[in-house]
């Protein structure tokens, strides 16, 4: 099923983008990424979407798109047999494993990170039989470098992942580093806070969005409020029965607020008058909360992880992710007024770095050189004129 026909001038490269990973409910990181890549890309070169369900569009700027299979459909390693019907010069997909078997276009696959080879246990969200292919994937690395050499390009979210993929051999293309950015709600308050100049309505609230899984170590920031009696901790994602009581008995009389699945209002609206964002993980590809946070001027507090000190440079108090007593010792220096002041205005500027139009524009580059790249090869097509 196709959309809109396309309209790029003749021999303009058609660019599709695998937009199959958009969620249909709340974005996830991958979902946001696609999302905020698209409609920058879309301003600057003509690009077309696949879809694999019509409710993705409902996230996605009005551009022409065409259904395909959805990308845990047994029919994923064929996919390219759907997509050259397309006539693409090049395609862009968010994930590393869309199939590639028979294709006659350009592809560029982006890995995220390399998270589940430390911490096997995949998302519960997925289908019991993706869920076993997932942690058989991760048992070894020459799955990943399959994939990955078979595309013509990578592109990673952080130069934390660059190297870790350059030091594990995982593939000889080109890596190129596309990073996240914030949501564009978060560069526009809606009215003053205390995260904003002049603002005046600063809470204790500390912030956690993302997941319960054990890698992002939660529990670390549970036993942190058992000694912060004057702060609450606003835990944004979904989180099973079984791990709400976990965390409750960990914080003893420490202040838990459960939002259980946070609308983006009710996120940003806590978050944007917070005294911080705070988060303990063990292990991240990149960190879109931290730029929301910083975009809106508040404090992050985070793990002492490479790609948290990548991400939030001079605007983030760092601690180990199991000492608890320091991420007390950190929240508390930010009751100091002139101490907070001086790191959201620090948090604004790191904040500056991340801006998805800049990302469109690095990847762009790099679907145009790979589009190039092939036509220029004997025997290789033409840009596909529009149909």
């Amino acid at each position: 099923m196709t959309g809109a026909a396309t309209d790029g001038a003749p021999g303009t490269p058609r660019v599709l983008v695998d937009c199959r990973y958009v969620r249909t409910g709340r974005h996830d990181g991958i979902s946001r990424y696609t999302a905020g890549l698209v409609a920058e890309l879309a301003r600057l070169h003509p690009v077309e979407l696949l879809v694999s369900d019509e409710r993705q569009l409902a996230h996605l700027p009005d551009l022409p798109w065409h259904r395909v299979s959805g990308p845990t459909s047994w029919r994923e390693p064929f996919v390219a047999r759907q997509v050259r019907r397309l006539r693409p010069d090049v395609v862009f997909s968010p994930m590393q494993t869309m199939g590639s078997w028979g294709r006659d276009y350009g592809l560029v696959l982006t890995l995220h990170d390399l998270i589940y080879y430390r911490h096997p246990a995949p998302p519960a969200d997925l289908p019991a039989p993706v869920r076993l292919l997932w942690r058989a994937f991760h048992l070894a690395w020459w799955p990943q470098r399959l994939l990955l050499d078979r595309a013509d390009a990578v592109v990673t979210v952080s130069a934390t992942t660059r190297e870790l993929i350059a030091a594990h051999r995982l593939t000889r293309r080109p890596v190129t580093v596309v990073t996240n950015a914030a949501d564009p709600a978060f560069a526009a308050p809606a009215s003053p806070t205390a995260a904003e100049p002049g603002g005046t309505g600063r809470t204790r609230a500390l912030v956690y969005m993302g997941s319960f899984m054990p890698y992002k170590n939660v529990a670390t920031l549970a036993r942190a409020m058992a000694r912060l009696p004057r702060h609450e901790l606003h835990l944004m994602s979904r989180v099973a029965p079984a791990e709400r009581a976990r965390l409750t008995a960990l914080a003893g009389p420490g202040r838990l607020v459960f939002h259980d699945g946070a609308d983006d209002a009710t996120y940003r609206r806590v978050l944007g008058s917070a005294t911080a964002l705070v988060s303990a993980s063990r292990d991240e590809g990149f960190g879109i909360p931290l730029v929301e946070a910083m975009t809106l001027g508040v404090p992050v507090v985070v793990s002492d992880i490479p790609v948290f000190r990548e991400v939030a440079g001079a605007a983030g108090a760092y601690v180990a992710p199991d000492d608890a007593d320091g991420f007390v010792r950190a929240v508390r220096a930010l009751d100091d007024d002139a101490a907070w002041a001086g790191r959201s205005a620090q948090a604004r500027r790191e904040a500056e770095r991340f801006d998805w139009a800049a990302s469109a524009r690095v990847l762009l580059a790099e679907l145009l050189r790979v589009a190039a790249g092939r036509t220029e090869r004997p025997g290789g097509r033409q840009p596909a004129a529009p149909r």
